[in-house]
């Protein structure tokens, strides 16, 4: 997936008022190639499933960059000692089969 892709997707996503912080990235599909997966972590005593950030996301993105896996995390997204979160350590520890 394109750093622009990732970019559009996460742009999208920072504008529901329940998201604190998100990253996007490729997860990768037998019949695709990729598809677009997200993990979320949200606000304090927010709450958001993955239909209603997807419909919130439809309404913004094209439907090819809707996320299909979804994963909401309870801990801050993990980052590097620069702030960068750690893209490649998400997608090697979430599994595409417990996304939402």
């Amino acid at each position: 997936m394109r750093t622009s892709t990732c970019a559009e997707v996460e742009g999208a996503l920072y504008t529901h008022p329940a998201v604190l912080e998100t990253v996007a990235f490729a997860v990768p599909d037998d019949r695709l190639g990729e598809e677009v997966g997200v993990a979320v972590h949200l606000k304090p005593d927010a709450m958001l499933d993955a239909p209603g950030l997807r419909e919130h996301m439809g309404s913004r993105l094209a439907a090819f960059k809707v996320p299909r896996y979804v994963w909401f995390l309870s801990e801050p997204l993990p980052r590097n000692a620069n702030g960068k979160f750690l893209k490649r350590e998400l997608r090697e520890v979430l599994d595409p089969a417990s996304s939402d």
